[in-house]
C-alpha cells in the first residue's frame, strides 16, 4: 500500500485495549497561536515554501500536452481514461510510483516519479486544465507504518475522482459515473470508505508531508517552517499539529511538545498516533501512571490491524530481535496473509537466523503476492540471491 500523509512515530512503544478514550488523561489544549516557536527553529539559509501556485503550476509544455490530448469535444469519461492512460502508459509519461517523491505537479511531470500525493496534484492540474469536474478524496485506509532509519511513519492515502460535468448529470439515468486516478491498485480491490476534502486541506498534507520529510533529515529549521505552513492553512488538520509536537520532542521541548500533541487530539480525539508519542513523553520524563492507560488503549484499538504487529515485527527487527520479529510477522500474516510486506519481512528475519530455505519460501510468497512491478523486481533479486546462497552454504 503506499501512503501520502506521513506522521511520526519517534520511537514506537510497547503499546498494548475500547474503553472510549473521553477518560484519557490528555491535558487542555493551548490557543494554537501560543503552539509556534518561531525564535527557536532560525536558519542562517534563506528558506523558500511552495505556495499553492507553484504546487499546481503547468509549464507551456504540459498546457499543450492537455490542449492536444484532452479536447474539449470529449466527454468527462473519456478525458479521464485518456489522463490516465497518459499519466502511466509506458509510450507516454509511464509515472513510477516514489514514495519519497512529495514534489510539485511540474516536478512530477517531468522526473516520473511521485508518491499518491503528488500524484493527486499533478492529476488535478492537469484535469483542472482540461475543466473537468474533480474533487480531491482522502481513502480511509488501516493504519499502515513504514520504517524508516530509527522511525516508523503512519502513511494515509488520497486519490482523485473525476465526476461528469452537472450538464451531463441531469442525464444520466443511472446516476454518476466516476473515475478514480489512483497509484494503489490494493485500495481500489478493497474499497475503502473515502471523503471529500478541500483543496487547502490537501496542501496542509503536502506541507505536513514536506515537514516530516524534513524532521528525517534532521533540518528542523525547515520541517518547523513546512510544520507551521501545514497548520497555517488547515488549523484542523490534526496530523500536523502531531508532527510538530514530534519536532519540539526531538528538539527538547518537552511542555511545548505536550501541548502540541494536546492540540491535535483536541481536533481529533482518534490521532492514535499523537496519543502514541504522547505516551512516550510521559514515559520519558518518568510519568508512567499517566502514560499507562493511554498504552493499553492504543493497543486494544490496534490489537486486530495486521498492520500493526507488521509494525512490531519491523521494531524488533530493528532491535535485531529476530525471533520476536518472526512471531510479529506471523501474527501480521494470520491476520491477512494477502499482503507482500509481511512475507518480506518474515524472509529478511529468517534469514537473519539464517534458515535460508524458510527465507527462500517466505520471498516466494512477497514475489506472488506483489503488484508493482519494481518491487516485484527487487524481490525477483533478493530471491536468486537466496537461491545462490543456499547452493554455496554447507
Amino acid at each position: 500500500m503506499k501512503g501520502n500523509l506521513l506522521c511520526l512515530l519517534i520511537c514506537f512503544p510497547l503499546l498494548l485495549a475500547c474503553q472510549s478514550n473521553q477518560n484519557l488523561p490528555v491535558n487542555q489544549a493551548s490557543s494554537p497561536s501560543e503552539l509556534y516557536l518561531d525564535n527557536q527553529y532560525l536558519s542562517l539559509e534563506s528558506i523558500h515554501i511552495e505556495t499553492e501556485q507553484e504546487i499546481f503550476e503547468l509549464d507551456d509544455g504540459m498546457r499543450a500536452m492537455v490542449k492536444d490530448k484532452l479536447s474539449s469535444h470529449l466527454t468527462t469519461q473519456q478525458k479521464a481514461r485518456v489522463l490516465l492512460n497518459h499519466l502511466f502508459n509506458e509510450e507516454n509519461i509511464a509515472l513510477s510510483y516514489d514514495g519519497s517523491a512529495n514534489v510539485t505537479a511540474r516536478e512530477a511531470y517531468h522526473s516520473k516519479l511521485a508518491n499518491c500525493m503528488s500524484l493527486t496534484i499533478l492529476a488535478y492540474a492537469l484535469a483542472d486544465e482540461a475543466g473537468m469536474n474533480i474533487s480531491f478524496q482522502d481513502v480511509e485506509v488501516p493504519e499502515y507504518w513504514v520504517r524508516n532509519g530509527e522511525y516508523s511513519l503512519l502513511t494515509g492515502h488520497v486519490n482523485l475522482l473525476v465526476s461528469e460535468s452537472e450538464e451531463v448529470d441531469k442525464r444520466v439515468v443511472w446516476g454518476k459515473r466516476n473515475i478514480r486516478i489512483d497509484f494503489d491498485p490494493f485500495v481500489a480491490k478493497k474499497s475503502f470508505p473515502s471523503h471529500t476534502i478541500e483543496k487547502h486541506t490537501l496542501l496542509a498534507m503536502f506541507y505536513n508531508n514536506k515537514g516530516a520529510e524534513e524532521m528525517l533529515n534532521k533540518n528542523y529549521p525547515l520541517a518547523y517552517q513546512y510544520l507551521k505552513k501545514a497548520t497555517n492553512t488547515d488549523g484542523n488538520f490534526s496530523s500536523a499539529w502531531g508532527n510538530l509536537g514530534v519536532l519540539y520532542k526531538l528538539s527538547g521541548h518537552y511542555a511545548m511538545a505536550e501541548s502540541a500533541y494536546s492540540h491535535a487530539l483536541s481536533l481529533d480525539r482518534d490521532n492514535l498516533t499523537s496519543l502514541g508519542n504522547l505516551a512516550l513523553l510521559l514515559n520519558k520524563q518518568e510519568r508512567y501512571s499517566e502514560a499507562k492507560p493511554i498504552e493499553d488503549y492504543i493497543h486494544k484499538v490496534r490489537v486486530k490491524n495486521p498492520y500493526y504487529h507488521a509494525l512490531l515485527g519491523n521494531e524488533a527487527f530493528f532491535n535485531q530481535s529476530y525471533k520476536q520479529a518472526i512471531q510479529h510477522y506471523k501474527k501480521a500474516i494470520q491476520l491477512d496473509d494477502e499482503q507482500h510486506e509481511f512475507y518480506f519481512g518474515l524472509a529478511k528475519a529468517y534469514y537473519k537466523q539464517n534458515k535460508l530455505a524458510l527465507s527462500k519460501r517466505a520471498m516466494k510468497k512477497a514475489v506472488v503476492l506483489t503488484k508493482t512491478k519494481d518491487t516485484q523486481k527487487q524481490y525477483i533479486a533478493k530471491l536468486n540471491f537466496l537461491k545462490d546462497q543456499q547452493i554455496i552454504s554447507p
